[in-house]
């Protein structure tokens, strides 16, 4: 596949679909709907201190937060966007409590989508970035219609994962399990153009991403660890620089294009995690794989759970192999 900077993403996925014999084309137009969510979700961040978009809708989600209605425009636009595209078996949101039937008036196709319509909300208000993650499964149940079955696969059975990131610019970053791609939108054009192709994640960083306001409930060997990036090292690697903001897509797309781990670990308070291993854990870790990167619970591969409800929680520790090698070495106790 020949592979130019500036080439618009529909180019590109097309492209792709040209490499697999056999290739009908479902795919392709699933990955394109997807980023037209992206773009009308893009549009509206960006008007967001203009139009009446900010603040509460008063009601409160699966996880007991406080939606606001900027979450709940973007999962509203990702629903339409895909419900009747005929690419789709089954869907399910990280805000919404079950799984996303395809309504009964449009065809049901060979695919899940599992999906967080907004990450970081808490940062609508104030700015800060903030993005949208997205896991595409393959189908594995019979029948007329997806089931939970189809929705409960492991990561390593992801065929797609990719984030959104609405920032100073706006980002599309997505893996098959081929390499990870970058396109940013050039919004007078209204296309996502290839920006930052076959992304590695830098061997060696310099950066860590922890809320360390849990520090006072943290594991031993998690407290031992942070408390080794800060000691300086006589070759001058460390001590690492502290880098959080609080939105997982915007520290996890810093770490993947400057280096760096990114924790939430298991705690006292938390002892399964604060993330969700469907809509936040499993796409990232697939992405970092992709790009030479490791994600683990700090015990074990992030792809290899095997999930048992859609709203599941893991301890997440994400970045280059040497820093979560590390990491595990601290919480077994061997550093």
């Amino acid at each position: 596949m020949s592979i130019m900077v500036g080439m618009t993403l529909e180019r590109f996925i097309i492209e792709q679909q040209r490499e697999y014999a056999g290739a009908r084309g479902e795919f392709s137009g699933l990955l394109s709907q997807l980023t037209l969510a992206g773009k009308i979700i893009s549009r509206e961040v960006n008007k967001a201190g203009l139009a009446e978009i900010l603040g509460l809708t008063g009601r409160k989600n699966v996880h007991g937060e406080a939606v606001q209605k900027l979450d709940m425009f973007a999962h509203e636009t990702f629903f339409a966007a895909m419900d009747h595209s005929g690419y789709l078996c089954i869907m399910a949101s990280e805000e919404l409590d079950g799984a996303i039937p395809i309504p009964p008036e449009y065809p049901c196709g060979s695919y899940v989508l599992l999906f967080d319509p907004l990450d970081g909300s808490s940062n609508i208000d104030v700015n800060v970035n903030i993005g949208s993650i997205f896991s595409i499964l393959k189908r594995i149940t019979p029948g007329p219609r997806g089931t939970m079955e189809d929705c409960l696969q492991k990561g390593a059975h992801q065929v797609g994962a990719g984030y959104l990131v609405y920032g100073s610019s706006t980002m599309f970053v997505y893996t098959t399990g081929f390499g990870v791609h970058g396109f940013t939108l050039d919004p007078s054009l209204g296309e996502f153009l290839l920006s930052h192709p076959y992304i590695r994640i830098p061997d060696r960083s310099g950066t860590y991403s922890v809320n360390e306001g849990n520090a006072a409930y943290w594991e031993e060997g998690t407290a031992a660890y942070i408390t080794h990036l800060k000691t300086p090292s006589e070759d001058g690697t460390r001590p690492y620089s502290a880098r959080y903001i609080g939105s997982m897509v915007a520290d996890f797309h810093r770490n993947l294009l400057k280096g760096g781990i990114f924790l939430y670990p298991e705690n006292r308070k938390r002892p399964d995690g604060k993330l969700r291993l469907l809509y936040e854990a499993n796409p990232l870790a697939f992405i970092a794989e992709q790009a030479g990167g490791a994600a683990s619970t700090g015990r074990k591969r992030i792809l290899n759970i095997e999930p048992t409800s859609l709203h599941q929680r893991t301890p997440v520790v994400i970045g280059n192999h040497q820093d979560v090698q590390a990491y595990e070495a601290f919480l077994r106790g061997e550093r």
